[in-house]
């Protein structure tokens, strides 16, 4: 098939699943293959999308990545097809228009034969033309007919019949319209059954899917987190699984739909068609439907999951301040870092305020001492074990000048600190030093420091380790890439992780431009990330306006104003009969400015008032500033609470099924859905997002469970 063809069928493929405009998306494909990324096609190529946002260009992808999957199993059917020497004009043309996988892998089916079949067994045996006969239902006598084919393999009728029905069964199971019509009462029809295994009904770990020991519902009205749960009970084998049907209605539409004759012929095919049925095709498209519902499952999960990172990433930085962060600890203490206002580590030692040592007094002196010292602008304390009781101690302290108190998430940062890049930044500190680092650094700038740890181990998703890795994986990365260049990156401050999600960059460049920025200092311009190693004139057109230089020369390396426009810029100063310092920031200045003067060929409106409103406020760090926050002091364990009870929380993690609240002790406590709102709640994330710092109210505690309801306050 010509290029062009297969371009073209590709755009009606994508147009089909988007309804999307013709152009943007022709264009799109074309700047993908020119291997520009989401991020700078979404922001600096708007004329030749039509404007399409990263959503629309990320479905353009993943529907492009489809049509090539599908491109390429077709070309892999069509080989194996003209192998075995059947490849007709007419199959190849439906190979080729086959408009899913299902479809091609539906026609592909009679081809994919084992040779240990019953229905093979029986071709030897000779049987076929005996199954012809039958299925051409003109036979009334067909025991007679039956007798012609017995040989030394086939001792009577029965068994000749029996391996005609055999025959039969596979040719209704490879009929496309037969199968279409069970998938059409499956994916309607079907209902999911789960029965608890009887050996396993007590055990401690089978009572979180004690829900699931007897449950039945339709497939299709199973939410995706309650499918994912029950799958997962299944693997742990706590619980069997099954699909049923209406077969019997099902089996009498498709004995209508074969069988035209009353005579002796139509009942061996519907013994052919039940066999069939039950061995064939009820076993396939059941597995099938419960794969397609897991998929949607996982697409489901994994869309919460990114919804939850992009919100954990675009968290509120407390920005560039003096820290002293806590690792909290009983036994073996609370370590304490002191990070400078660009995070760089100045100082590390060990407190032991809490049982068993309980130097409450040695812990303030030191803690009074480093903030003097240090003159740090706020402390920082990790979420984990110890945390009230250290909260507590740290607002005991009385110092000199205000000092900001904040508890910080520690998800993950036990996976940063025994990671390779914790390694590499620390290479002298054991793994707690480390670790109070990260929860220092995270309060400075979450995205920062949380580009550093693999997004599944920050504990924002929902069945994370259930769903497919890949895709899982894949979108994770993308989720990343759009938070970090949506705020953009301080070049000469980024860590080899944060400047690897930078547009065009990598890690292999990352790590050049770390390297470079040791041997020869900070970047001063832009200009001059050209000088890096093996960084190109692809890799700086795709990532120079994403990377920030504070201070440069030209007060436009620090903002989102591309170079390839820069000209664009110096032309508006001029026209204003000004300097470029002079018309940045200068609002009165940039709203007098007739953009339509500066359309060219390939700069139009909408980039132009993306350049006037970058000027306005170049670099704007669009996140909101971190803010104090209190748990309830009297809370400190789960046998606290009781039902009616108000306590302040922070949302940390968010579900199709509700969302979950830090109340600060160990359990986090459940606001299901329809605890949101006394309205009818769509979408959980129109009502609260991640680190939202709430009121709850307490309606129902489970202790031997460790579950807690909550109600959100209004």
């Amino acid at each position: 098939m010509a290029k062009t063809d297969l371009d073209q069928q590709m755009v009606s493929y994508i147009l089909k699943h988007t309804q999307l405009p013709v152009k943007g998306v022709q264009n799109t494909i074309e700047l993908l293959n020119e291997d520009c990324t989401i991020p700078f096609i979404s922001r600096y190529r708007k004329e030749r999308t039509g404007n399409l946002d990263e959503v629309q260009i990320g479905a353009i992808v993943q529907y492009k990545e489809q049509f090539e999957t599908l491109e390429k199993r077709k070309k892999t059917v069509i080989k194996a097809v003209e192998e075995q020497d059947a490849l007709t004009a007419e199959l190849r043309q439906k190979f080729e228009t086959a408009e899913d996988i299902t479809q091609l892998e539906d026609l592909y089916l009679p081809f994919k034969k084992s040779k240990k079949t019953k229905a093979e067994v029986a071709r030897k045996q000779g049987l076929e033309p005996l199954a012809k006969i039958i299925m051409a239902q003109r036979s009334d006598n067909i025991e007679f007919t039956a007798s012609k084919y017995l040989n030394k393999e086939i001792a009577n009728e029965g068994q000749a019949l029996e391996g005609a029905r055999n025959i039969i069964a596979e040719w209704i199971n490879e009929r496309t319209d037969i199968r279409n019509q069970i998938r059409t009462q499956l994916s309607r029809f079907a209902i999911i059954y789960t029965k608890v295994i009887a050996s396993k009904k007590e055990e401690e770990k089978a009572q979180k899917y004690r829900d699931y020991f007897d449950w039945s519902e339709p497939l299709n009205k199973c939410p995706s987190h309650r499918l994912l749960a029950i799958l997962r009970a299944e693997s742990e084998k706590f619980i069997r699984v099954k699909i049923e049907l209406d077969d019997e209605r099902l089996l009498d539409r498709i004995e209508n739909r074969i069988i035209t004759s009353t005579n002796e012929c139509a009942s061996q095919i519907k013994l052919a068609l039940a066999d069939g049925y039950k061995r064939l095709l009820f076993p396939s498209l059941s597995n099938e439907l419960l794969k397609t519902a897991k998929e949607k499952a996982d697409d489901d999960a994994i869309n919460v999951f990114s919804n939850n990172l992009r919100q954990l990433l675009l968290g509120a930085p407390l920005g560039e301040k003096r820290i002293l962060a806590i690792d909290p600890g009983f036994k073996s203490g609370c370590k304490i870092v002191c990070l400078d206002a660009q995070g760089n580590l100045v100082h590390n030692e060990t407190i032991y305020p809490n049982a068993p040592q309980n130097d409450i007094s040695g812990a303030i002196k030191k803690l009074s001492s480093l903030v003097n010292a240090y003159k740090i602008d706020a402390i920082a304390i990790g979420n984990g074990t110890a945390s009230r009781e250290t909260e507590q101690l740290v607002k005991k302290v009385i110092f000199n000048n205000p000092v900001e108190v904040f508890v910080v998430s520690e998800a993950g940062a036990s996976i940063y600190s025994a990671s390779k890049i914790a390694r590499d930044e620390f290479p002298n500190y054991d793994v707690t030093v480390r670790g109070a680092v990260s929860i220092g650094r995270r309060l400075a700038d979450p995205l920062a420091e949380l580009v550093k740890i693999d997004p599944k181990s920050i504990g924002v998703g929902q069945y994370q380790h259930d769903v497919d890795q890949t895709k899982l994986k894949n979108s994770l990365d993308v989720a990343v890439e759009s938070c970090v260049n949506s705020i953009g990156v301080n070049i000469n401050t980024a860590s080899v992780p944060l400047l690897s999600y930078v547009s065009g960059i990598g890690p292999k460049l990352a790590k050049n431009i770390v390297n470079y920025r040791k041997e020869k200092g900070a970047f001063k311009s832009r200009k001059a990330i050209m000088d890096v190693p093996r960084l190109g004139g692809k890799a700086f057109e795709q990532g120079a306006a994403f990377l920030r230089i504070k201070d440069a020369e030209n007060p436009l390396d620090d903002s989102a104003v591309h170079p390839e426009s820069y000209s664009i810029v110096k032309q508006m100063a001029k026209d204003k009969k000004t300097k470029i310092p002079s018309l940045i920031g200068n609002k009165s200045l940039l709203m007098e400015l007739e953009l339509q003067k500066y359309c060219t060929a390939n700069v139009g409106l909408p980039t132009l008032e993306d350049i006037r409103s970058e000027l306005e406020k170049p670099g704007l760090d669009r996140r909101e500033k971190a803010k104090v926050f209190t748990f309830d002091q009297n809370i400190k364990s789960i046998t606290d609470l009781h039902e009616g009870q108000l306590l302040p929380g922070i949302v940390n993690n968010i579900t199709n099924f509700g969302c979950f609240v830090d109340i600060g002790i160990k359990e986090s406590g459940l606001i299901h859905v329809s605890n949101l709102s006394d309205a009818f709640v769509k979408d959980v994330n129109e009502h609260v997002h991640l680190h939202q710092q709430v009121i709850v109210k307490v309606l129902q505690v489970d202790v031997p469970r460790k579950r807690i309801q909550l109600k959100l306050h209004k």
